[in-house]
């Protein structure tokens, strides 16, 4: 097992764990690389490994019968994959594939279940933060249905850029479009929109973000209601 001990760790969903059980955790813990495009779990599969992300980021994806997937759900720093062990099955309920480059924690599945079922405090942070999720995840579905697309690439790039913490984003409009579920023709049109307004900058493969307070005008109120649920139910004082 990686040693872990030294390790800086910024995961904030631990953070939020007294020390005694943070360290009890993180002891438990390996650290592993999140690798572009790397399957960590499909849906209805057994989840072997829960993670905790340092660096990079996590896409849930919801499957139709035809192949296609939309990105319902992104986990950074804030959280973590595998949460929904707390209810008692441990089959995934979705795909969840690494869409931005970095490090986690792994946990082995079975022993975060042994660490829930011993700390009443792990088991109640992680009961929080699953609630935290199915709100996102809810929000996701209300969202696709009833906003504009330039609304949700400007919140989308957002939370990219919330969980890369930086301003350079590696992102293909074809890549946009399948996270939106939309045409690329309609990522194109929105990112020229977000372009001509000074808030981004774009070429093939990449976006530059110019200005975060101009995109969170544009962007839907979904985005601010998400960091807001975030730190009403996990903002915590230990």
């Amino acid at each position: 097992m990686t040693e872990t001990r030294g390790t800086q760790i910024s995961n904030q969903l631990l953070s939020n764990l007294p020390h005694c059980d943070k360290q009890r955790v993180l002891e438990q813990c390996k650290l592993v690389d999140l690798v572009f495009g790397e399957m960590l779990c499909c849906a209805d599969e057994t989840v072997e490994f829960v993670y905790f992300p340092i660096t990079g980021f996590i896409s849930l994806l919801a499957n139709n019968s035809d192949g296609q997937f939309l990105e319902i759900g992104l986990i950074g720093t804030e959280g973590m994959l595998g949460a929904t062990l707390v209810l008692g099955s441990k089959q995934a309920p979705m795909k969840a594939i690494v869409q931005g480059t970095g490090t986690a924690l792994q946990m082995d599945a079975d022993v975060f279940v042994k660490c829930l079922n011993s700390s009443k405090t792990m088991s109640d942070l992680s009961q929080r933060y699953l609630f935290v999720l199915i709100q996102q995840l809810s929000q996701t579905v209300a969202c696709n249905s009833f906003h504009e697309v330039k609304q949700r690439l400007a919140k989308w790039l957002l939370m990219t850029q919330d969980r890369t913490q930086s301003n350079d984003l590696q992102l293909s409009h074809q890549f946009l479009a399948k996270m939106l579920g939309v045409r690329r023709s309609a990522v194109t049109i929105a990112a020229g929109f977000l372009q001509n307004e000074g808030l981004i900058t774009y070429k093939r493969g990449h976006i530059q973000v110019l200005s975060r307070a101009g995109l969170e005008k544009r962007s839907c109120q979904c985005f601010r209601m998400a960091i807001n649920t975030y730190k009403r139910h996990l903002i915590i004082q230990n």
